[in-house]
Parts: C-alpha cells; sequence; structure tokens
C-alpha cells in the first residue's frame, strides 16, 4: 500500500453508517478504534467490545496512521 491509499481493512458507503470509514464487513466505526483508544482501552479491549473487528484489521489502521503520520511511503 502507498501513502495516501486506504488499507483494505476498511471500506465506505453512503449506505452504511452515514458514509463513515468503518471496518470492512462490519458497521463498527473507525473512529470507535481511536475514540477508545484515546480514552484508556487496550486494543485487547476493543476487540472484546467490537467482535466483528479481527485483530489484523486494527493493525492495518494503526499501521497506515503511523505512515501517514511518519510521511513515510506504505509498501
Amino acid at each position: 500500500m502507498n501513502q495516501g491509499e486506504k488499507p483494505d481493512a476498511v471500506e465506505r458507503s453512503p449506505d452504511k453508517v452515514s458514509g463513515v470509514w468503518v471496518f470492512r464487513r462490519t458497521r463498527v466505526p473507525v473512529s470507535a478504534l481511536f475514540e477508545n483508544l484515546r480514552d484508556g482501552a487496550t486494543v485487547e479491549q476493543f476487540l472484546d467490545w467490537f467482535p466483528g473487528v479481527q485483530r489484523t484489521q486494527v493493525e492495518a489502521v494503526l499501521d497506515y496512521e503511523l505512515a501517514t503520520l511518519a510521511g513515510t511511503p506504505r509498501q
């Protein structure tokens, strides 16, 4: 994946959760991950609370954000 490309772990559709980014094949907004982490939750807790989300999806989103913020291209 190149910088600027979204990870395959997420999707967005105007017909699903008002068009916000969600974890693929779920209705869980990606923003829920960041809100929970900000509030002190662990990734493990997040996965327990949202069983439809896979660890690989969370890792892909976090890796994407890290690469984006660092300004480094992903491969």
